[in-house]
């Protein structure tokens, strides 16, 4: 009886799986499949799921119109840039707060997130103002350092929570073999805490990637990256949702690409160590 009802959970929670998974990516295919379509199918009711006539126009005509590959380097280096100056900056200070924090960590923590709270909008002017005076307005390099600065309490409080994890006596150990401050925070905080860099640095990734609001302002033509590539299919005349999918479709692809070797990796790699 315990093993038909056990076998009976499994089988309602894998099928609850399925629904809820099927259910988050359903956009995603329903983009996917709407950028294959002609206009008039992609605006048809009722709406064409499968049968309708594919085509592949709506990807040439993307990749004559935009220089694809220059949106997506630039997505690559804003994302990447703004994330890795982000954990350079947040790893020591996520340290400090865990190992040796003080009266006011805990208010710090909490202004840090309250910061969060303020609409983008409210500081958008102030920051516009201080590029143009610059001179780094529509350059990857201001818009790395900002995006940076946006994530930086998110990052800070995610590397902050695993590094609470680790044991204190693990560091007071390494101090006592004459390990100075940075051989403790390289060779022995940022090895243990790998896992929690490695979901911080991807969870910034991410958001950095799908950030569209201040890369919109913030940049015209140089530094624009794929979410101004996708925006621009969204004119005047109208939407043109087979055109504005497959641009979507294309600004996705790398994310979905890597997501899909990264579980390959992932499985083969927890697999190898149960079979070690």
């Amino acid at each position: 009886m315990a093993r038909a009802q056990t076998t009976q959970r499994k089988v309602i929670a894998t099928a609850a799986a399925w629904i809820i998974g099927l259910a988050i990516f359903f956009p995603i295919l329903w983009t996917i499949l709407t950028s294959f379509k002609t206009e008039a199918d992609a605006i048809a009711n009722p709406p064409k799921f499968l049968f309708f006539n594919w085509t592949l126009e709506n990807y040439g005509v993307v990749q004559d119109r935009s220089d694809y590959t220059r949106y997506l380097w630039n997505s690559i280096v804003i994302a990447g840039g703004s994330t890795l100056l982000g954990l350079i900056v947040a790893i020591p200070a996520a340290w400090s707060m865990a190992f040796v924090p003080g009266r006011r960590t805990k208010d710090i923590l909490m202004w840090m997130l309250s910061t969060k709270m303020l609409p983008a909008v409210g500081v958008l002017y102030p920051i516009y103002l201080v590029m143009i005076k610059l001179g780094v307005l529509d350059t990857k390099g201001a818009l790395i350092v900002v995006l940076m600065l946006i994530n930086l309490p998110i990052i800070i409080w995610m590397l902050y929570t695993y590094f609470k994890e680790i044991p204190g006596e693990i560091l007071e150990a390494a101090r006592m073999d004459g390990a100075t401050l940075r051989e403790e925070i390289i060779h022995i905080l940022t090895p243990m805490a790998i896992p929690g860099i490695a979901s911080t640095l991807l969870l910034n990734i991410i958001l950095a990637w799908n950030e569209a609001f201040w890369t919109l302002n913030l940049t015209a033509a140089k530094a624009a990256p794929l979410t101004a590539f996708i925006a621009s299919y969204s004119s005047p005349e109208g939407l043109f949702y087979a055109k504005l999918s497959a641009a979507s479709t294309m600004a996705i692809a790398p994310i979905l690409i890597t997501g899909w070797f990264s579980q390959k990796q992932l499985v083969r790699g927890l697999t190898f160590g149960a079979v070690k």
